[in-house]
């Protein structure tokens, strides 16, 4: 059958047959793909070909930052490819230019150069790299509660068991343990923590090691808040022993916090700083690696071996620079603050009704809570990298009620974009509550 490239108006039965023909949905055995159908979306909605709406409380991918369909963003995008579609990387262009002035304004401390890529995992492989031939060194530490990216060497910086299937992979990478344990066993204090890093620094020679990567706030292993003195620590073990730190801001980035990076709560300035997503709130893929003017000098008298064919990509780049003026105009961080104590409320609620309610962790607009089937063992409703019948009908709940977020292990997440009313979360709360009693069947 001869497909027409021009039609706009398939049915969602077509849609996922011939994507499920086609081609490869990531991160799953593609006969248990069953995917929702999307064919247009606006603010924090989205809607079915055949008109079924839903509560976007993921923002996608944690990603949509400002909402769907914002006209301001659309507007420059076919703005520049009007002007200037693309060009290469060797050339400067407006929108290169603007936009890493921008970023040297609202990204922490001195950070004000930047290497632009494709996404996240890209932004992660070249500040390793960038990490390497700066120090001269080449080990990585990171942490198992982690994910970087999916490409070669971010996999391998990579903790969690995403990790496994691609090993063994890149070398030099060392994995440390997280400030958290786990639901059962729960949260070390700082100074323990920074302990367990500092003796394992020792024991792999600290002249051989040229960074630690960690996510500011961990994502899709928790919404893992570090405990107040942890994030200071590291920036003080790193100092210390010449080791690059790393802050991978992707997902927790462009005001998810309510500020404009995760860091900024602690007053931390990495060495290194990782953004993609938010950046241009995921209207066009761009990444991007931020570094300290001290590791940019590296590079003056010496060959930066790294490159993208779209490093730099003036769409992207105008995207970008759009979806910051609407953070701005908008004040979308001081609505992620306001929205973020609503939900911190919320969540308490939930977890004072609810029996299955193990934990709610959040911070700004960026939140999840875990479930349990005995809360005072805190035995989590889904086992360590697999689910559950009830944490598998949760999720069908959700869907069949029109709430689209994301579902993993035995925890779901609380990650609207940040536009959202009072009105909007408390709608999509309503249907969490609902859902809630069917894991509570489930404790004992």
């Amino acid at each position: 059958m001869a497909i027409d490239t021009m039609t706009t108006t398939m049915s969602g039965e077509e849609m996922i047959a011939l994507s499920k023909k086609h081609t490869l949905f990531e991160w799953s055995a593609q006969s248990k793909v069953d995917p929702i159908p999307i064919a247009r979306a606006k603010g924090i909605y989205f809607w079915t070909p055949e008109g079924k709406r839903f509560i976007d409380f993921n923002s996608q991918l944690m990603c949509v930052n400002i909402g769907h369909g914002d006209e301001r963003v659309i507007r420059a995008v076919q703005h520049q490819i009007e002007v200037l579609a693309y060009a290469n990387p060797f050339m400067a262009t407006e929108p290169r230019a603007r936009l890493a002035a921008k970023l040297a304004e609202i990204t922490p401390g001195d950070i004000d150069v930047f290497f632009f890529t494709n996404g996240g995992a890209e932004a992660n492989e070249n500040a390793i790299k960038l990490a390497r031939l700066a120090t001269g060194r080449h080990k990585i530490l990171a942490r198992y509660r982690s994910y970087h990216g999916a490409t070669a060497g971010s996999m391998m910086l990579t903790g969690d068991p995403r990790r496994w299937a691609a090993e063994p992979g890149m070398p030099g990478v060392v994995h440390v343990l997280d400030p958290y344990h786990g639901i059962e066993r729960g949260w070390d204090p700082a100074d323990q923590s920074l302990a367990m890093i500092d003796e394992v620094i020792q024991l792999e020679g600290p002249h051989t090691i040229a960074a630690f990567i960690l996510e500011s706030v961990t994502g899709t292993n928790g919404v893992l808040v570090p405990p107040d003195g942890y994030m200071q620590g590291v920036r003080e073990l790193c100092t210390k022993h010449g080791i690059l730190m790393i802050c991978d801001e992707v997902m927790a980035g462009f005001g998810r916090t309510g500020e404009w990076f995760a860091i900024d709560h602690w007053k931390v300035v990495p060495d290194l700083i990782t953004m993609a997503k938010g950046l241009t709130s995921a209207y066009v893929q761009l990444g991007a690696v931020g570094m300290r003017r001290g590791i940019a000098d590296h590079f003056t008298d010496k060959v930066f071996y790294g490159g993208l064919t779209y490093n730099s990509h003036p769409v992207a780049c105008a995207a970008a620079l759009a979806s910051i003026r609407v953070y701005e105009e908008d004040k979308l961080l001081e609505n992620a603050r306001r929205m973020g104590a609503v939900m911190k409320s919320v969540h308490a609620d939930l977890a004072r009704r609810h029996p299955s309610v193990g934990a709610a962790r959040s911070i700004g607009l960026f939140g999840l809570i875990e479930l349990v089937r005995d809360k005072a063992k805190k035995v989590p409703l889904a086992p360590f990298n697999g689910t559950s019948e009830e944490m598998q009908a949760l999720s069908k709940f959700f869907r069949q009620e029109g709430l689209y977020t994301f579902v993993r292990w035995n925890t779901f997440f609380t990650n609207p974009p940040l536009c959202i009313t009072e009105a909007e979360l408390r709608e999509a709360f309503s249907i969490i509550d609902r859902a809630l009693d069917i894991t509570d069947k489930a404790v004992h």
